[in-house]
């Protein structure tokens, strides 16, 4: 249950990256208005580093923590929304990011969402929205961030 997309941003990885590693940068790329800011977290640096975000949806304003599940500096960032902790419920999505740099000042970013690990029914039909469509947008407003 994973949904993917790649689309060439004119910028470099190594720019791309600095923002997709900062997540108080996120809410600048999040295309649905969902994430409203970071809560607590630094710039994400490894396997394991953890950030807390506000959230919001139809039927209000959450919290959630997320932790990195993948990490190459420049290349390859991923986490995973680890829990809702307002409502209490374990969530198990995860967000990855790959750069591939086809020169200087142009990458190739893909960008997958995977909800395998989502046990919770309602979350998981929550969840179903999160498809190309839903994602296309997202590499569409990272792109403008770096224009």
């Amino acid at each position: 249950m994973t949904n993917s997309i790649t689309r060439e941003i004119p910028a470099s990885a190594h720019v791309i990256f600095d923002v997709l590693s900062n997540p108080e940068r996120h809410v600048d790329t999040d295309a649905s208005g969902m994430v409203q800011s970071v809560d607590k977290g630094e710039r994400l640096k490894d396997v394991g580093d953890q950030f807390v975000m506000n959230m919001t949806k139809e039927d209000g304003d959450y919290k959630t923590e997320n932790e990195v599940f993948a990490f190459v500096d420049g290349r390859v960032i991923g986490w995973k929304n680890l829990r809702n902790t307002t409502a209490g419920v374990e969530v198990g999505s995860k967000w990855l990011y790959e750069l591939d740099p086809i020169d200087a000042e142009n990458t190739k970013v893909t960008l997958t969402y995977d909800r395998s690990e989502i046990e919770d029914e309602s979350v998981r039909a929550m969840s179903s929205k999160f498809d190309e469509s839903f994602l296309e947008p997202s590499l569409a407003k990272l792109a403008e961030v770096l224009a």
